[in-house]
């Protein structure tokens, strides 16, 4: 099927329109990564749920997002990314509306599931549309506008939730989401041409890589469902399911593998991780992303919790993070042929791990700029020094015709971080499923969860040390560095 050409002007009022579309849903996706957390103890009162279910509320999204969106960019190019596209904002406002209704816990984590799903169909096409339909000389441009108005979304984010929460009801932080998706279905029908997928009819499934996208889940679910339900389960049930889950996913990448020496199409080509920069580039991503996550969602919590933060205080308090990023990630991203990413990459995450180990001093009774403003500032410092570097250097020794692929592992590997990270940080730390109820006990155990989280920033610091190479990196792929970061 003939793919019609990319001729779009960048500027122009189609133009304006087919990456406003872009914008939106894309944007959508990524502040629901982020403005669930401050709303979480306004769910938990609500509707009477523990830790346990907070950490569904939050894992269930980055399940599904981070084990789909690969297959959500294979979908577009084979089906057409329009119709995938579209498909995704439907599916994200069904989602989103089921989400703002829900009565139970439970139904709000299934929706949840769904929501992530239906970003894993939003976020690659969303790009995916962009590299399409505008000409190659205004490409870059339209992309890095993306990247940036997309990433706006993470800056108000915290602030938006915590005011809706305040002002009206949690329920809002996700019926926000409609018109939003409304507005953005509507310029996708006015702007974005066909764009038809290359699948033959009757033959898009077998196209599909069903099987290794099945066996990552499922491996990824059957790790986290006892970490975070482990004081309902028996000791050798949650033992059990852990080695389950590691055995699943070796079969996932066993799977993968086989069908790539096969010369199928695969959703994880195995082969990328022989690339020493792209293996060492996502080792030191899911050390520093599994910081980030579980420390973002236990601080929330806990400025709640524990020191009595309103929502809107609470979405503030981390905003000193995302002004140094707005600020500093490109002055970073442009000193990188000269300097390399290993020097970066290296103090980058002990900065990050000296804020975190400065947000050990919360106590009940805290002074926000004594004791948590200095710690974000400084942790917030280092994440500007690991954003651009290390997608980069995932980006750097990788042939043109992989990019797409090694940019969507990166992105999942640092969704998948944060996964893990909050479905087992309060196992470690000793909080159990009442926590909530428990403001000592929860500042107790976020102190504890700081420790470990700065060792795991540390842990990336001496990756970077050790597996990448010094001096400048002569990128093979041009301006990629800014597709992964948009979306964290």
């Amino acid at each position: 099927m003939t793919q019609p050409q990319a001729d779009l002007e960048y500027g122009t009022t189609r133009g304006r329109v087919v990456l406003a579309a872009a914008v939106l849903a894309s944007g959508v996706a990524f502040l629901d990564s982020t403005v669930v957390n401050v709303a979480l103890p306004a769910i938990g009162r609500d509707l009477d749920a523990g830790l346990p279910v907070l950490q569904w509320i939050v894992d269930g999204y980055l399940l599904t997002l981070g084990s789909l969106v690969l297959v959500g960019g294979s979908l577009g190019d084979l089906l057409g990314k329009r119709r995938v596209f579209e498909t995704g904002l439907i599916a994200f406002g069904v989602a989103s509306f089921g989400c703002g209704l829900a009565p139970s816990g439970e139904l709000l984590v299934a929706a949840r599931l769904v929501q992530g799903a239906a970003a894993a169909l939003l976020v690659p096409n969303s790009l995916a549309v962009l590299t399409s339909t505008f000409r190659p000389a205004d490409r870059g441009r339209a992309i890095g506008a993306w990247s940036g108005l997309a990433g706006v979304s993470t800056v108000i984010g915290p602030f938006a939730g915590g005011w809706l929460v305040d002002a009206a009801s949690w329920r809002f932080v996700f019926l926000i989401n409609l018109p939003f998706i409304a507005a953005a279905l509507v310029l996708s029908r006015r702007g974005i041409p066909d764009l038809p997928g290359t699948h033959r009819p009757g033959n898009a499934l077998r196209e599909v890589d069903v099987g290794g996208s099945v066996l990552a889940t499922a491996g990824l679910a059957v790790l986290v469902f006892p970490l975070i339900e482990y004081a309902r389960l028996p000791a050798g049930l949650v033992w059990g399911m852990l080695a389950l889950g590691v055995v699943l996913l070796v079969a996932a990448v066993g799977y993968e593998w086989a069908r790539e020496r096969a010369g199928r199409a695969v959703t994880l080509p195995v082969s990328l991780f022989s690339v020493r920069m792209f293996t060492a580039a996502n080792v030191v991503t899911l050390a520093v992303y599994g910081a980030l996550g579980g420390a973002m969602f236990l601080l929330s919590i806990t400025l709640q919790i524990g020191l009595g933060y309103s929502a809107l205080e609470a979405g503030l308090s981390t905003l000193p993070i995302t002004i140094l990023l707005l600020l500093l990630s490109a002055r970073v991203g442009a000193l990188l042929p000269r300097v390399g990413v290993r020097l970066p990459l290296t103090a980058g995450p002990l900065i990050s791990a000296t804020g975190l180990l400065l947000l050990t001093g919360v106590h009940e009774g805290s002074s926000y700029w004594t004791a948590v403003f200095p710690g974000v500032v400084v942790f917030g410092a280092g994440l500007c020094l690991i954003v651009a570097p290390v997608t980069t250097a995932a980006m750097a020794d990788v042939e043109r015709q992989h990019a797409g692929a090694a940019s969507g592992i990166n992105n999942a590997v640092a969704r998948i971080a944060g996964l893990f990270a909050i479905a087992a940080l309060p196992v470690l730390v000793g909080l159990d499923p009442d926590a909530l109820r428990e403001p000592a006990a929860l500042i107790d155990g976020f102190g504890a969860a700081m420790w470990i989280c700065a060792g795991l920033c540390v842990a990336g610091a001496l990756a970077a040390l050790t597996l990448l190479p010094a001096g400048p990196v002569h990128r093979r792929v041009g301006a990629a560095a800014g597709q992964v970061a948009a979306g964290r």
